[in-house]
């Protein structure tokens, strides 16, 4: 059997989900989940974590797998999907990767390096420095070091700026120049496809989600997770959706504005996404005008694939 794996990306609402269950099920395979907050216990509407009929429909991997507390990054995703790859190659397999997460993605496709060693004092020089000054202090001495890198991250994505500074302090080296050297020895041949939407289309249907994530239940969801004794700074709650409903909880705003909040941070979201995506030249495309295309796109998907034909049978297609 090659040595082949399937890659759905996208942004958010674009439907990976569903085209993913539809792949897995007509090739009898499995999912790897490639989303960053999917694979957080207690995360459910929030994260629109597939649901218990999805999941019993399909095997998924990396979901529900650790607390909001426990670090988790590229790098352990790398390591881990690709041993489940190994498994799923093993009973002769082709796995399917789906999420919206680019760096996953890219770690998985492309390898993160691990050359550069950890700088203890210098680490905690830098928390001192945010902890004074904030995380655009931070950000600010990355742009100046590493503007490549910096384009690629956030302030607030602080762990992500820190670490970037102490390949650069340690080696002279940027963290994206290491990136470019770094080549993963592997036999694997990833294929790649994205869901593409209209924009005014996938704004519609990014509006559409957050008013079904308030109805059902993420207001209580978030309530329920802060009563477990999880601080509201996790990294893991970090995120568009819990942010803001952890602000209207503090009483910083009201729950229309945060709506309102969650649904503009969601398209700004899928904005970064695709233009994250759109750098990857292997990425096949595939424009979608509305939902019932989704229905097709699995088939599609499968008779483009030369290598996939002999592993599907085209009667449930």
């Amino acid at each position: 059997m090659e040595r082949k794996v399937i890659v759905l990306a996208g942004p958010t609402c674009s439907g990976k989900t569903k085209v993913a269950i539809d792949l897995a099920q007509k090739l009898n395979t499995e999912i790897i989940s490639a989303d960053s907050r999917q694979i957080y216990r207690f995360l459910n509407v929030g994260t629109a974590k597939p649901g218990a009929d999805d999941l019993a429909r399909v095997r998924h991997h990396l979901i529900d797998c650790f607390d909001p507390d426990e670090e988790y990054n590229a790098s352990r995703f790398e390591n881990d999907a690709l041993k489940i790859i190994g498994d799923l190659f093993g009973e002769n397999k082709i796995p399917v990767v789906a999420g919206g997460s680019g760096l996953y993605i890219r770690a998985l496709v492309n390898g993160l390096f691990n050359s550069v060693d950890a700088d203890i004092e210098f680490r905690e020089e830098l928390k001192r420095k945010r902890e004074l000054e904030g995380n655009g202090a931070l950000y600010a001495r990355l742009l100046e070091v590493d503007p490549e890198s910096a384009s690629r991250m956030l302030p607030q994505n602080w762990k992500r700026v820190m670490r970037a500074l102490e390949v650069y302090h340690l080696s002279g080296e940027t963290i994206s120049d290491f990136q470019k050297k770094y080549r993963r020895d592997t036999d694997i041949d990833f294929i790649q496809f994205g869901l593409r939407w209209d924009r005014q289309m996938l704004y519609s249907n990014i509006n559409r989600r957050v008013d079904d994530m308030i109805s059902g239940g993420l207001v209580d969801e978030t309530k329920s997770i802060l009563a477990l004794g999880y601080s509201s700074d996790l990294n893991a709650l970090n995120t568009v959706g819990y942010k803001e409903i952890i602000s209207y909880l503090k009483g910083e705003t009201d729950l229309s504005r945060a709506i309102e909040l969650i649904k503009r941070n969601t398209r700004r979201f899928a904005k970064r996404q695709l233009t994250w995506f759109r750098k990857d030249n292997r990425i096949n495309w595939i424009d979608i005008r509305s939902g019932q295309e989704l229905e097709r796109i699995g088939k599609s998907i499968l008779e483009s694939s030369p290598f996939i034909s002999n592993n599907y049978n085209p009667q449930i297609l």
